[in-house]
């Protein structure tokens, strides 16, 4: 099994959900994003999500928007965001890392030469935003056969037969996006995404994460009652941003650990 996948299977048998940070790499200082990523580890994140900087972030509310062009104008290219993977696993042999991102830069690599190299790096997943299931068979196939997971979205507006396409060639985990809009968008509706979670599970057999729209514990604990794992990005960036160097891990491993805090009251409890 990948790490993605014994990660899920041990929180499973522990009766616990995953609590999934999303940063953009590079943001907000070039050099602070490997010592975030073992900042929020400790603080108890169980995968991260490490955002490729890319200019034109399509399913990306302002917050994330703006962490991508800071990252950029410090020319941070995908090849920085491999280099800092494998910075990371010099220490973190065991934590899954996504990269989460658009197909441009993909292509622009190269999407062999981007799998071959993700793998070297110690990448365990890979979510393609613009990337349909139907369309990409072929590159899932690709992150498979390297021991990678290939991740994709859901969303409220989906259909059984889009669910079924992903769910046969999702590996890892689905993500689904809890509302409408873009990334960090408010008005979360849990009961909506009660009811929704189950349609997914009836086409999907990989855990069932949850975005877009989580700001606090109690947001949550609500999503995490009816799902395996809570994705939270917008709320981090924009606790970070605007902080300097020495402050950024602390504000976000205190901002995790209170998450984390929140998620174990579940512990025992099926979704």
């Amino acid at each position: 099994m990948s790490r993605i996948q014994n990660t899920f299977a041990r929180l499973a048998a522990q009766g616990r959900k995953a609590l999934i940070p999303y940063v953009t790499a590079g943001d907000p200082y070039a050099d602070v994003t490997v010592d975030l990523m073992h900042g929020m580890v400790a603080a108890g994140a169980d995968v991260i999500e490490l955002g490729v900087p890319f200019s034109d972030p399509m399913a990306d509310g302002p917050v994330i928007q703006r962490a991508s062009e800071r990252a950029l104008l410090k020319h941070i290219s995908t090849a920085h965001v491999l280099e800092m993977v494998r910075a990371f696993r010099e220490t973190d042999a065991t934590t899954p890392v996504v990269l989460m991102g658009y197909a441009n830069p993909v292509e622009c690599y190269g999407p062999d030469r981007f799998v071959d190299d993700a793998k070297k790096a110690g990448v365990d997943g890979v979510l393609v935003v613009d990337y349909p299931p139907q369309e990409c068979e072929a590159f899932a196939a690709r992150l498979r056969a390297a021991d990678m997971d290939a991740i994709f979205l859901l969303a409220p507006t989906s259909t059984d037969q889009r669910m079924a396409e992903v769910g046969r060639i999702a590996t890892g985990y689905v993500y689904y996006v809890s509302l409408k809009g873009v990334t960090g968008a408010g008005h979360l509706d849990t009961d909506a995404v009660a009811r929704m979670v189950p349609r997914i599970r009836a086409q999907v057999s990989v855990p069932v994460g949850v975005g877009f729209g989580i700001r606090d514990a109690e947001t949550a604990v609500a999503v995490a009652r009816v799902s395996d794992a809570v994705v939270i990005g917008s709320r981090i960036i924009q606790l970070i941003e605007n902080e300097p160097r020495e402050r950024v891990v602390p504000v976000a491993a205190g901002f995790l650990r209170e998450i984390r805090a929140a998620l174990d009251t579940l512990q025992g409890e099926t979704a």
